[in-house]
């Protein structure tokens, strides 16, 4: 009787302890919820990163086109500032795409 007692109070330490387990793995501080939201985050993150990373390529980019022509700093001139030489007539379009 007391063998059964005894194994009996032991089982239900150990489904104590199981429960404690799964409060701790659903509502504690490093539970599921917590990871799932900073996986979100870190996806958000990277893809963050990624688009600064291609800017950053990009500028690099005109950068180096800057430093080695010319080109690059009238096309500027023209499309940003609307520069034109004496006796010009600058004339811009923008396609459409169709419909």
């Amino acid at each position: 009787m007391a063998a059964k007692l005894s194994m009996r109070g032991v089982t239900l330490v150990l489904l104590g302890l199981l429960g404690l387990v799964h409060v701790e793995l659903w509502f504690g501080h490093a539970g599921v919820p917590r990871v799932l939201e900073l996986r979100a985050q870190m996806a958000e993150q990277q893809a963050l990163n990624e688009q600064a990373r291609a800017r950053n390529e990009r500028l690099q980019a005109e950068v180096i086109d800057l430093q080695t022509g010319r080109e690059i700093i009238e096309e500027k001139a023209r499309s940003e500032l609307g520069m034109v030489r004496p006796n010009e007539l600058l004339v811009q379009y923008t396609s459409s795409k169709p419909r």
